[in-house]
């Protein structure tokens, strides 16, 4: 529940002293009590407001309510250019939980919605009013979805104006605890009370389930996320029915296209194609898999190819019923495959009853290549790049190049070889792929990426702003992260591109609130994300965190560089020194390390060279923490 204060400004400059006293005596005689009454709990002030959790969000909306007609009653005296006058805006969302303090979009969308009411009135998310409409006689006006700063996607807003509340008969309020009766009740003499709480209080009434949800998630990252606020989907891998295992990239291509496509929608929120993939070829149980990835609707069907001719099932799925909501087959040919997926993510943004906006629109029409046979060069190359080995980026490399060949234009191609190139080169894979001459991979890297930033996609912002990051420039490594997740709102990965850089420049607990949001939507996430979730706890201060997450990353990935390297740090940090012996013998026992021992030594100077900090204090902390851990200098 975030609440502002109506001029604050302009009543502090007539009087400062005096509204000073008032909202003092307000907080003693009315809100405290009312949110103690309510069963809320203070998280923290924070100057000019408050930071609130409540057990229910009918406790948070009584409250709310009861503080605005309590303040109606309060102001009826006093003169008109005196009085103190909140706006309140209520959430239900996701939070992070830091000790005793709790942060994130759940938090910031309050105070977006508290923007958005008149005065004296208040302001709810869609799915606050979902857990109220039944429960509290409080008829909420639908004010449609809005866009609101910082936040990616509209969010639904209903109000309940000042009229309304003032309005409500003593038997339609909500009701009060015993505890708050006597907070709450309309004041006999609003002579003697203060005219109102006045910071710009911005209190974030979460219901329990989302702390509950947040606590479970942090100890274990694979329990079940909660629906959110808008239409959610996970796109199944699309069966190959054409009984030729070599076409199984064809069918894999086309469930990723359909990911792609629907993920550029703002209005929908969108399951990562790492996360849905785990469930290939296994026995579905469509609601257990929602229930896992936190979703309404599953998308599922099925691809059969033969030579140019192409059909597409297709099924959308109420995962809470397990109704069908629609399906239908699609049949073309490989010169019309773009208009096949075309037609699916049009029928299910349709199904959905999601508007999209003229961003969406232009984001869903853009085709990288009109070429099929570049398009299916490109399918080959990224089964093979997905699969991360040296082997099968060499594959890769070859497949996106000759899609190069046959569109020079291709975008998507370009961006694939400058993602493959740059990958090789931070690996120092620059031998075992295959190339002659030390750092050739990155100058290939560089001059792929110019060519893919004519048209770029997604993936060639990530690469551009890891690039940039790693050549000191954080402030535009940032600006293209964001640029990646303009342009695809529920890509995980231009989340994790942008918790990376924010890392990197000392913004440590912004970028946490991205690998938060990359693992919403990629719940079960690779092993990288988990070394940023290390990496921005080793940036808070937060190392048993960090170690944890950094462990779990090496256990899941045994030749995790980056993760080995400051874990190694943040080991000596905690004066963890036998653990530290322990991985340092390990990774030196690599078999794979006898070449690169010489090109990437295990010291001090080298691994601080590679971890682009654009703090002194923070390089310094880390090359103490390897010191501290037995790294030699």
């Amino acid at each position: 529940m975030a609440a502002d204060v109506v001029s604050y400004s302009r009543l502090m400059g007539a009087d400062e002293v005096g509204t000073l006293n008032k909202l003092k005596a307000h907080r003693r005689e009315l809100i405290d009590p009312a949110i103690a009454g309510h069963r809320g709990r203070i998280v923290k002030t924070t100057g000019d407001g408050l930071l609130v959790e409540f057990a229910s969000v009918v406790d948070a909306v009584a409250c709310a309510v009861a503080v605005q007609r309590g303040m109606v009653s309060r102001n009826v005296e006093e003169p008109e250019d005196k009085r103190i006058i909140f706006r309140i805006g209520i959430n239900v969302g996701d939070i992070i939980i830091d000790g005793d303090d709790i942060f994130g979009d759940g938090v910031n969308v309050a105070a977006r919605l508290e923007a958005l009411c008149e005065p004296g009135g208040l302001c709810i998310s869609h799915t606050a009013n979902d857990q109220v409409r039944d429960k509290l006689a409080l008829s909420f006006a639908d004010l449609g979805e809005q866009t609101v700063k910082n936040i990616a996607r509209p969010v639904g807003v209903f109000g309940l104006a000042v009229k309304d509340i003032a309005a409500l008969p003593e038997e339609e309020l909500p009701p009060v605890p015993e505890t708050a009766k006597s907070a709450v009740a309309i004041a006999p003499n609003p002579r003697r009370r203060a005219v109102l709480f006045a910071a710009a209080a911005i209190l974030a009434v979460l219901v329990a389930a989302s702390i509950l949800f947040v606590r479970q998630h942090r100890s274990n990252p694979n329990s079940n996320p909660a629906l959110p606020d808008r239409p959610s989907i996970a796109v199944l891998p699309f069966e190959n029915m054409g009984g030729d295992p070599e076409q199984a990239y064809f069918a894999d291509g086309m469930t990723e296209d359909l990911i792609t496509d629907l993920s550029k929608v703002a209005g929908l929120l969108v399951i990562a194609r790492n996360s849905t993939f785990a469930y290939k070829g296994k026995a579905k149980d469509i609601r257990e898999i929602a229930k896992s990835l936190g979703v309404r609707y599953v998308l599922e069907g099925s691809v059969r190819r033969s030579g140019a001719e192409v059909r597409v099932n297709a099924q959308l799925i109420d995962a809470t019923t397990g109704g069908h909501v629609w399906a239908d087959r699609y049949d073309g040919d490989m010169k019309n495959v773009f208009g096949l997926q075309d037609k699916v993510t049009r029928n299910v943004v349709t199904a959905l009853a999601v508007t999209l906006t003229k961003e969406d629109r232009e984001r869903v029409a853009r085709r990288s290549t009109e070429n099929v046979e570049a398009y299916d060069l490109f399918l080959k190359g990224w089964q093979h790049y997905l699969r991360q080995t040296p082997e099968d980026f060499r594959a890769a490399i070859d497949y996106f190049k000759k899609a190069v060949d046959l569109d020079p234009k291709y975008g998507r191609a370009y961006a694939a070889l400058a993602a493959t190139h740059w990958e090789v080169s931070t690996r120092f894979w620059d031998f075992v792929v295959g190339f002659k001459r030390s750092h050739e991979a990155r100058v290939q890297a560089e001059q792929f990426l110019a060519k893919a930033m004519l048209d770029p996609t997604p993936l060639a912002h990530q690469v551009a702003s890891a690039m940039l990051l790693r050549t000191q420039q954080h402030d535009d490594a940032i600006a293209e992260a964001k640029r990646a997740i303009a342009s695809d709102p529920n890509d995980a990965d231009g989340y994790v591109a942008l918790a990376h850089a924010l890392s990197f420049t000392g913004r440590a607990n912004e970028a946490l609130e991205q690998v938060e949001r990359a693992i919403r939507l990629n719940p079960k996430y690779p092993p990288n994300y988990l070394y940023q979730l290390g990496l921005a706890r080793f940036g808070m201060t937060r190392l048993d965190d960090a170690a944890t997450s950094l462990e779990r990353a090496i256990t899941l990935n045994r030749d995790d560089y980056w993760s080995q390297r400051l874990l190694l740090a943040t080991y000596g940090l905690l004066g963890r020194r036998a653990d530290a012996a322990k991985l340092l013998d390990a990774i030196k026992g690599r078999e794979q390390r006898g070449w690169l021992a010489s090109r990437d030594p295990l010291t001090v100077t080298a691994s601080t060279y590679s971890y682009p900090f654009a703090n002194r204090a923070d390089l310094e902390r880390f090359a103490e923490g390897l010191r501290k851990a037995g790294v030699p200098e």
